[in-house]
């Protein structure tokens, strides 16, 4: 961090959602309650992977890495947002804006690339069948967990460093519930070429090679389905599928209108919901659409509970 930076600006000012008390109010359980269910939604997965050896495969081993992932993604921005509303301030000092933005970006990105391995997974189940044991192996499956972790600390470690170099002078509010990337290069007092140069290229790779994955593996998936001659089958297949396609396609969305739509197109309260959707509502919605439907995740959850009061009783 550079001294310019400390001498002129020592901390930001975040908006938030609303000024109305009302509204304010509300949107601080509506968000305390999104929060909760997402750690226990995601916690429930975790717990019931590492409990029962019949889920010691490699679907539930990235499951449960995209669980606690996505416990860290909401963990990111929740918390300081709701104890904000508790102790009436709106503030953020300098590096913990930095802080917040860095580790926003390094889940994001993990989101990012389990959703990829993960497509990857069930193209090999799905069309590659008898050699899904051969493929998937422990070793591709920590190796492809372990480079995920190391792209995406080197990715959010340029763009902290790009954003720590710059200058920011007068104003220090940011019209936002998190601090962000494209919010405080707006705020900027001095040269944001070269970032926003970085997030049109090298982000753009790190977000679109694994979504163009994604589409593959499920367009093959589909292709196999259609070749399923049971109506009954396939209906069931596609339903599957379908509901799992949902969360990369509502997770990309979101981060696309972000972040690689023209600026003049940008405006604070679209902004901030297409931020929401997918910090809060994603991370939210994966345990229920991935796991909570899963008949093997829910015996598995039957069986520790069952254990515990048991144990108790």
């Amino acid at each position: 961090m550079s001294r310019t930076n400390q001498a002129s600006i020592s901390e930001f000012l975040l908006l938030g959602l609303s000024r109305q008390p009302q509204q304010q109010h509300l949107l601080f359980v509506l968000f305390l309650s999104m929060y909760l269910a997402t750690i226990l939604g995601n916690l429930l997965i975790i717990l019931a992977v590492s409990t029962d050896s019949r889920l010691h495969t490699p679907m539930y081993f990235f499951l449960s890495n995209l669980s606690f992932v996505d416990i860290c993604f909401s963990s990111t921005t929740v918390p300081k947002m709701l104890a904000n509303h508790i102790l009436g301030t709106q503030t953020v000092s300098f590096s913990g804006c930095l802080t917040q933005m860095c580790f926003l970006c390094v889940f994001a990105d993990m989101d990012n690339y389990l959703l990829a391995v993960m497509a990857y997974d069930r193209f090999v189940a799905v069309c590659h069948p008898l050699h899904y044991t051969a493929k998937m192996t422990h070793q591709l499956c920590a190796l492809l967990v372990t480079g995920s972790w190391v792209v995406t600390d080197l990715n959010a470690l340029l763009h902290t460093l790009l954003v720590a170099r710059l200058s920011f002078c007068a104003d220090n509010t940011i019209p936002h519930v998190f601090c962000d990337v494209t919010p405080l290069l707006k705020l900027s007092c001095s040269d944001t070429h070269l970032s926003e140069v970085m997030i049109l290229t090298e982000a753009a790779l790190v977000m679109i090679t694994p979504f163009l994955r994604i589409l593959a593996s499920y367009i093959h998936i589909t292709c196999a389905v259609l070749r399923v001659p049971s109506t009954k089958g396939r209906w069931k297949a596609f339903s599957t599928c379908g509901s799992h396609l949902a969360v990369p396609l509502l997770f990309y969305g979101t981060i696309m209108s972000l972040y690689f739509s023209p600026s003049s197109s940008h405006s604070a309260q679209r902004d901030i919901a297409a931020a929401v959707m997918f910090t809060e509502v994603t991370p939210m919605k994966n345990p229920f659409i991935y796991s909570l439907r899963n008949k093997d995740i829910k015996g598995a959850l039957v069986k520790v509970v069952a254990v515990k009061f048991f144990s108790v009783q």
